[in-house]
């Protein structure tokens, strides 16, 4: 079923997952220090508040880092695009 959740570490599902919802790689700005991203997001569209873009390469960098995994989900049980994902540790 399309609306149970999934788990993925690969980087083309995620970016992929992200896109074709209008999702775009972002730190929390209080936590993104330097080179450091701090506490990564994705960011959909009107979200910006307390939010910094950063690049896919350094998302992935700290999603590596910190062992995560993608936590997401393909649709609603209404069949209507779902937008809920989580990083959680693998």
């Amino acid at each position: 079923m399309e609306h149970d959740s999934k788990t993925t570490t690969d980087h083309g599902t995620i970016r992929k997952w992200a896109e074709s919802r209008g999702g775009r790689p972002a730190a929390v700005s209080s936590t993104h220090k330097g080179d450091d991203p701090g506490i990564i997001r994705i960011a959909f569209q009107g979200e910006t508040d307390g939010l910094d873009d950063i690049s896919w390469d350094e998302l992935f960098a700290k999603f590596e880092d910190n062992k995560l995994a993608f936590l997401y989900q393909g649709h609603t049980k209404d069949d209507d695009t779902s937008r809920f994902f989580k990083f959680v540790k693998r």
